[in-house]
């Protein structure tokens, strides 16, 4: 393959070159952004911080970066969890949030800011806030939102008796501007951070999931396939429906959020709320390519894999392989 790989650390960068002859088939570089944060998730039990952020090293250690070979690797430094409450936010860990979307921003600006497509792994799903943070620095951008539940909970559905509300389920909610202004008003005149018509909601379970379930996401301007109509008319409808409805927009720069509780509880249960019905990890490879083959997703993020409810490896395997075949040149 001639492929000649020297690294090299640059403000905690890994740099891989690759010689000419051994070039990705596809034009734009990819990069590979590692962010491992677990600040939208409440605690799993007293005092024990969410494993969301173990997510990106794990997914190194079963080798999806050999597998991709991207041509750099980005670590932004993993952010402190609160356990309490905030002064100024009813979020939780909002200010670090606020802190952390902002380093995560700059670096999915400078990557597509050299061409290349940055591929995040978080994390829990807070982190689409930075990833469109970032993109937005290049102009308007659309949202592919690819998640089990529609995470639409803002201040106008909080439960009775709320103090404390997690991100983890509102990362649609204050992307298209519903929230408190710490994570909905970024300054410059971004916010919000994509308008509700540039939107495609893939996969929520409706049918029998009332604790996730936000019926006010049905009085906006998104576009939302559920997963059972997903499943019934197949990926290919499905991955048309989406990009047509982009086309309709005329937008040409597109964001991709995948959150894996997407995928049946079956095959990934390592997530705070795992689910059935869902896609298998054929499926939802096959949909990000097909996606990706519009050449309208300019950056991807993948989010909410706890490698502490996967005690054996498996689960994780299992995603770094179907990551591997979503993301590799097309």
């Amino acid at each position: 393959m001639g492929i000649r790989l020297t690294r090299r650390a640059l403000m905690g960068t890994w740099v891989i070159q690759m010689s000419a002859a051994s070039a990705r088939a596809d034009v734009r570089a990819l990069e590979v952004v590692m962010a491992p944060c677990n600040l939208g998730l409440r605690p799993p039990s007293p005092g024990h911080e969410p494993g969301t952020w173990k997510a990106p090293e794990t997914l190194r250690e079963a080798g999806l970066l050999n597998d991709l070979m991207p041509d750099r690797v980005h670590k932004i430094g993993r952010p402190l969890y609160h356990f309490g409450a905030q002064a100024g936010t009813r979020v939780r860990n909002g200010q670090e949030m606020r802190r952390f979307s902002e380093s995560l921003a700059h670096q999915v600006g400078a990557t597509l800011s050299r061409a290349a497509f940055p591929l995040v792994l978080g994390g829990d799903c807070s982190i689409l806030l930075g990833c469109l943070l970032g993109a937005r620095q290049g102009g308007i951008c659309g949202l592919i939102h690819v998640d089990g539940h529609s995470d639409f909970m803002h201040p106008g559905d909080f439960p009775p008796g709320t103090v404390l509300s997690s991100a983890a389920g509102m990362d649609l909610a204050l992307a298209s501007g519903r929230g408190e202004s710490l994570l909905t008003d970024w300054g410059q005149g971004v916010r919000p951070l994509v308008a509700d018509q540039h939107i495609v909601q893939i996969g929520e379970r409706e049918d029998g999931y009332p604790d996730y379930a936000y019926p006010d996401i049905k009085q906006t301007r998104i576009t939302r396939i559920n997963v059972q109509t997903a499943l019934t008319q197949g990926i290919g409808a499905t991955a048309r429906q989406a990009i047509e409805r982009l086309e309709a927009e005329r937008l040409d720069r597109v964001w991709l959020h995948v959150d894996v509780d997407v995928l049946d509880q079956k095959v990934m249960p390592a997530v705070d709320s795992p689910g059935s019905p869902g896609f298998n990890f054929d499926q939802l490879a096959d949909l990000i390519r097909r996606l990706r083959a519009s050449s309208r997703i300019i950056g991807a993020d993948i989010s909410v894999f706890d490698p502490e409810l996967d005690p054996e490896g498996s689960y994780g395997r299992g995603l770094a392989q179907c990551l591997a075949r979503a993301f590799a040149p097309l």
